[in-house]
């Protein structure tokens, strides 16, 4: 049961930037909603999956191409382009906070001088976050690769 009300939050407070997002790169108000449950799903998917045990950047991954794949769905639903639903619904999965550890680390090698403790957070936070983006891109690229192709895969 606390799963299931930790899942509902996770997906709560991911549509709020999705949302927030949304309005900052003018997309049209009929789809805002769909940004909306893009993000929660996508985020709710990723929560579920380190839940279980997956790292971070597979369960971004999967979370992303679940953003990528729904988006062009309703991108041939409602006949837009697929960016409208799965830009502002990508963003609450942007690893914010591995990026700020690596940038603290770095300013305290900066100030303090090296020590292997700092230069190995700061290697492990900046490889992670760069995993992660790695992760949001390749979802997000996967359903175009996969559906509008000119030539055939094989």
């Amino acid at each position: 049961m606390s799963l299931l009300l930790a899942l509902l939050e996770d997906m709560f407070f991911a549509m709020i930037p999705a949302v927030g997002f949304a309005l900052v790169f003018n997309v049209p108000v009929k789809a805002l909603k769909y940004c909306a449950y893009g993000g929660a799903v996508g985020h709710g998917l990723r929560f579920l999956l380190m839940e279980s045990g997956v790292a971070i950047e597979w369960a971004t991954l999967a979370g992303a191409t679940t953003i990528g794949f729904l988006g062009v769905y309703w991108s041939q639903r409602f006949l837009a382009h697929p960016k409208v639903f799965t830009v502002a619904a990508i963003i609450p999965m942007i690893p914010g906070v591995y990026a700020f550890k690596a940038m603290i680390a770095l300013v305290t090698i900066n100030n303090q001088g090296y020590s292997p403790a700092l230069w190995a957070s700061l290697i492990e936070n900046l490889t992670t976050a760069g995993f992660i983006l790695s992760a949001l891109a390749i979802g997000l690229a996967m359903p175009g690769l996969l559906f509008y192709r000119r030539r055939p895969v094989i």
